[in-house]
């Protein structure tokens, strides 16, 4: 487990800092990620640390930008030590999706493929049982 763990999770609220699914229903921890990826020159720093569920760290990877589909323009990911969820962010009360308000939420959205239907599904059912949003 990443040394940085505890005070990563702690200070996310155990919360995947990009989709915002609840840890506690998964079965392992979530991963700590690099805002900021080492090899495009992020620090190995707390402030460049950020708390990911598996599939939002896997289709982030080492990318920094993807295009807004709206205008098809590129812009930077959602910055969880910079940017407020709220602000870039809503869930859309019937299928729970996750809509990106702005063109660094819906480029987010979108590169962490945040709603597929298994995505959707579970949000549903952590919204059933109080743990989501």
């Amino acid at each position: 487990m990443n040394p940085h763990y505890g005070v990563v999770a702690a200070r996310a609220g155990h919360r995947c800092e990009y989709c915002h699914a609840p840890e506690a229903v998964f079965n392992f921890p979530f991963e700590v990620e690099h805002i900021v990826p080492v090899v495009r020159g992020g620090p190995d720093t707390a402030d460049n640390q950020a708390l990911a569920c598996r599939s939002c760290n896997l289709f982030k990877s080492d990318v920094l930008a993807a295009v807004d589909e709206d205008t098809r323009e590129t812009y930077r990911l959602f910055h969880p030590r910079l940017d407020r969820w709220q602000d870039h962010f809503v869930v859309g009360p019937e299928q729970c999706e996750v809509r990106g308000l702005t063109p660094v939420g819906r480029a987010t959205v979108t590169q962490l493929r945040m709603n597929t239907p298994p995505q959707l599904f579970a949000r549903q059912q952590w919204l059933r049982l109080g743990l989501f949003p």
